[in-house]
């Protein structure tokens, strides 16, 4: 008659805060304890446990860890035994986030992107009239440039 609706019961296996994207899910957590320490793990195991249950597995080797804050006592985490990679800096969401919340490795990276875009222009281009680049560059650069501005 009906079709199963399936509920993602995920949050239900970890305490730590989740956020859950269509092909994507961010766990985070403060660490102040070693308790904090082993309270993640065990979420990272329950996750995995949970991915197993549902046939969802995670591809370990796109799961990164990336810790933030000074003075941070920097720890191993593991997923299905595999040791997770660190990271300073890691794109998501097409914004470029680094440990020490500094927009200036994205702000190049915008810069450079939209750089190029315009050399794309000034090659395929012989007409460089006002009518045909502000046009091209409203279009084409410029979205690089003003895509997360806010930050």
């Amino acid at each position: 008659m009906g079709h199963p609706v399936y509920i993602s019961d995920i949050d239900d296996s970890v305490n730590c805060k989740i956020l859950k994207f269509v092909d994507d899910t961010e766990m985070y957590q403060a660490i102040y304890s070693e308790e904090d320490i082993c309270k993640l793990q065990t979420d990272l195991c329950n996750l995995v446990a949970w991915s197993e249950d549902w046939q969802m597995l995670f591809n370990v080797d796109k799961c990164k860890v990336m810790q933030m804050g000074y003075n941070n006592r920097h720890f191993d985490y593991l997923m299905s035994g595999s040791k997770l990679e660190s990271v300073n800096k890691e794109k998501d969401l097409g914004v470029i986030v680094s440990d020490d919340l500094k927009w200036d490795k994205h702000c190049s990276a915008a810069v450079s992107k939209a750089n190029r875009i315009l050399g794309v222009i000034k090659r395929n281009f012989i007409d460089r009239s006002k009518e045909v680049i502000i046009p091209l560059y409203k279009s084409l650069v410029r979205p690089h440039l003003e895509y997360c501005c806010q930050i």
